[in-house]
C-alpha cells in the first residue's frame, strides 16, 4: 500500500515528536504527501525537521539531506546540532529549557493564530534548523515562519 493510499481523503497531517531514527522515512513519505497536495501539516519538534528534510530532498535537490542526529557525517546537515549543545553532553538533562523567544512572520498562519509579533514557548531541544540552508530554502519556497533569536 503506497503512502498516497493510505493518505487519501485526511484533511491534515500531524507529525509528533520524538527521538531516534525509527519511522524517519514514512514519516518523510507523509511530509512530501503533504506538501505535494497542499494538506496542511503541523510538525512539531520532530515533525518540522521531517517537512525540512523532505524539502531538502524534494524541493532542493539534496538526496542525502538528513539530519545530524541520525547521520552526524551527511553530506547536507539540514538539521543540526545547536552552536550550545555540542561537544561531550550527554542526552537528555542538557537539552535547551525554558521559555524562548519565536519571532513570527506577519504574513504566516502563525501570526494569524497567535495574533502577535513575538511569542514565548517551552523548548527542549537540541537540534534545530540549520541556518546555512536557510535563505537558499527561503528562495525555493520554504516559508520559515518563526525564528528565535539565538
Amino acid at each position: 500500500m503506497t503512502v498516497e493510499d493510505r493518505l487519501k481523503g485526511v484533511e491534515g497531517i500531524v507529525i509528533p515528536g520524538g527521538f531516534g531514527s525509527r519511522g524517519i522515512p514514512g514519516k518523510i513519505e507523509a511530509a512530501r504527501y503533504a506538501r505535494e497536495q497542499d494538506i496542511p501539516y503541523l510538525g512539531l519538534c520532530l515533525g518540522m525537521q521531517i517537512a525540512c528534510i523532505e524539502f531538502a530532498r524534494n524541493v532542493l535537490g539534496y538526496p542525502m539531506a538528513n539530519s545530524s542526529e541520525f547521520e552526524p557525517e551527511g553530506p547536507h546537515s539540514i538539521i543540526a546540532l545547536m552552536p550550545d549543545q555540542m561537544g561531550n553532553i550527554p542526552k537528555g538533562g542538557t537539552m535547551r529549557l525554558g521559555a524562548y523567544p519565536c519571532h513570527i512572520r506577519k504574513d504566516s498562519r502563525m501570526h494569524e493564530a497567535y495574533g502577535e509579533e513575538v511569542i514565548w514557548e517551552w523548548h527542549r531541544h537540541r537540534y534545530e534548523f540549520n541556518n546555512e540552508y536557510r535563505e537558499e530554502a527561503r528562495k525555493a519556497g520554504l516559508l520559515i515562519s518563526g525564528t528565535s533569536p539565538f
